[in-house]
């Protein structure tokens, strides 16, 4: 049965697929051991069945345990999530967040990021030459 990956994460589902994309794999104890705040095992086996409805994890039974796994690849969920976040907080501007993340006091980009950066929209411009706006 395939799902619509639901991209609207709390914090603490964060810190669970954050955890499951670093280890790859991991147990609800696994999981409880390694999230602040020591929540209980019942709430981190609820948290990953919601995570599981929302088609962020799926897991294996081995024995008596539940071994969770990450659905969907990290670079998926990636352009997923920085989609959302573009369309949510900068009205589905690149060009809007290029501008937070350059501007402002608060801004730590070297010369040789903005180098890298630069090359990249040099691809991108040849990339879409010839498409039409």
């Amino acid at each position: 049965m395939t799902q619509k990956l639901q991209t609207t994460l709390t914090r603490r589902e964060r810190q669970i697929m954050d955890i499951l994309y670093r280890r790859g794999r991991a147990t609800g104890i696994e999981v409880m051991d390694e999230l602040p705040g020591n929540p209980s095992y019942s709430t981190v086996r609820t948290q990953l069945r919601v995570l599981e409805k929302k088609g962020h994890v799926r897991h294996e039974e081995q024995g008596p345990k539940f071994i969770y796994i990450p659905a969907v690849p990290r670079r998926s969920a990636r352009k997923s999530a920085l989609r959302h976040l573009v369309d949510t907080f900068f009205d589905g501007s690149v060009e809007n967040v290029v501008g937070a993340l350059l501007g402002g006091e608060g801004s730590r980009v070297t010369g040789a990021e903005l180098e890298r950066i630069a090359e990249q929209v040099a691809k991108a411009r040849t990339g879409k030459q010839g498409e039409s706006r």
